[in-house]
């Protein structure tokens, strides 16, 4: 079991290597990139080929707007080429709600994706539009890094103390730890995101946090085994 653990703390360090050093760097180099873009000079590729923002009007075809566990936001657009292809958006609104079959709507395409739709002044960004969320980059490689400490420790422990390794156990101060792992993490990355603070924040607070959490709870743990309060 505890090379079991040692070698399953592989997989969750790998993804925060991947997390920090490729996943966030190239979205803020995506979105760097996007907000630097400017209008294309004509003529113009319809589809948006380069650097550039070009604008194509479309045809709604029809829309779907489903909320519930498997939310679903989408329109379905076509051209005067024949062209007919699905733009997914995050939420409903402010345009997605407001569309119908046969309405004429202006799409923004960068890097040949559709990144916004407006009509009559009123816009909404798809969800494949590039944004400034690297917060959650951040928290996700994080929580990641966490993880695969906490295995490795528990499988360490396993391994060097076979008969004594308690508390490193499933149960209460594994399921416990995940839990505050979890929750700092994803608490400190969407408090972030909202607050507009620094991405680089998130680590620099949710890691201390839950390590202090992880020594204060051993210390319990051991002071009750021991026969403690």
């Amino acid at each position: 079991m505890g090379v079991l653990l040692i070698l399953l703390s592989l997989l969750p360090a790998a993804f925060c290597f991947v997390a920090f050093a490729a996943w966030l760097p190239a979205d803020r180099e995506r979105y760097r990139d996007y907000r630097a873009a400017e209008s294309c000079p004509a003529p113009a590729t319809a589809q948006g080929a380069d650097d550039c923002l070009s604008t194509r009007p479309f045809t709604v075809v029809k829309t779907v707007i489903k909320t519930g566990k498997n939310s679903t936001y989408e329109a379905t657009l076509k051209d005067e080429d024949f062209w007919r292809g699905v733009v997914t958006f995050g939420d409903a609104g402010p345009l997605l709600e407001q569309l119908e079959p046969g309405d004429r709507v202006t799409a923004t395409i960068w890097r040949r994706v559709i990144v916004v739709l407006s009509k009559d002044g009123v816009r909404q960004a798809g969800a494949d539009a590039p944004r400034d969320q690297l917060q959650m980059n951040a928290a996700l490689g994080t929580l990641a890094a966490l993880l695969a400490a906490q295995a490795f420790t528990f499988g360490a422990a396993r391994l060097v103390r076979p008969r004594g390794y308690e508390p490193f156990t499933w149960h209460p101060y594994g399921r416990i730890l995940l839990i505050t792992s979890t929750a700092v993490c994803v608490g400190m990355g969407l408090t972030a995101l909202w607050t507009g603070i620094p991405w680089w924040t998130v680590p620099a607070v949710a890691a201390p946090v839950v390590v202090c959490a992880a020594a204060l709870l051993h210390h319990h743990l051991r002071t009750r085994a021991a026969g403690g309060v």
